[in-house]
């Protein structure tokens, strides 16, 4: 084979792997966008649904959402919370008890209590004076995971009213370290609920006030 042949071959096999480059790349680069995309729809699509029809929620989805929780930033990696899972009718009654004015448990199918553990330590052995940041950015994540299911949720204030605070860790038995930050009512949505549009540019700074 001459030099002619061998370098035409070199030049096709080159073309042809940086065609199969490109194709990967532009592939890539589609997944990406699609994700990013689909990422900023469920977190602007995420409203607050208080009425639910009569379909059970998996507990499958319930573990998920507890564990998307779990995933939650938490200042010096302490991890101050604990969650508990209500889907009995007796236990959603007993939280229905503790806040009668929260209209969402006459129809919820679900809910999760997230709470702080100060009985968890950090590295210096002090408890975590983050666990209400931190239980809330946790929070977050449920209502967006319970919104990517299809699920309807709504964040109903525990912490730190004394209207709700005491009578919520009565009915659930609560050790004194427990404190319940709030309560996630889960359902599928009955009826069409619409999210808020909250975007205000003129409460942006940029580099200063």
């Amino acid at each position: 084979m001459n030099r002619y042949k061998i370098a035409c071959l070199f030049l096709a096999f080159s073309l042809l792997a940086a065609l199969v480059w490109l194709v990967v790349l532009t592939n890539s680069k589609t997944e990406v966008t699609n994700n990013e995309q689909a990422v900023i729809e469920n977190i602007l699509s995420r409203k607050s649904v208080r009425k639910y029809t009569d379909q059970k929620v998996p507990r499958e989805k319930l573990d998920t959402l507890v564990r998307l929780g779990m995933s939650a930033p938490t200042g010096m990696d302490v991890r101050p919370w604990q969650f508990l899972i209500a889907d009995s009718d007796e236990a959603l009654q007993k939280l229905a008890t503790a806040m009668p004015r929260a209209k969402q448990f006459e129809t919820c199918k679900a809910a999760i209590v997230v709470m702080g553990d100060t009985a968890v330590l950090d590295r210096r052995g002090n408890p975590s004076t983050n666990w209400p940041f931190d239980c809330s950015a946790a929070t977050e994540n449920i209502l967006l995971g319970a919104e990517a299911m299809g699920l309807g949720a709504c964040w109903v204030a525990v912490y730190p009213y004394e209207d709700r605070l005491p009578f919520v860790k009565e009915q659930l038995g609560l050790p004194a370290n427990v404190i319940p930050l709030c309560v996630v009512t889960i359902g599928y949505p009955d009826g069409e609920n619409q999210p808020k549009d909250k975007y205000n540019p003129d409460i942006i700074h940029y580099n200063g006030w």
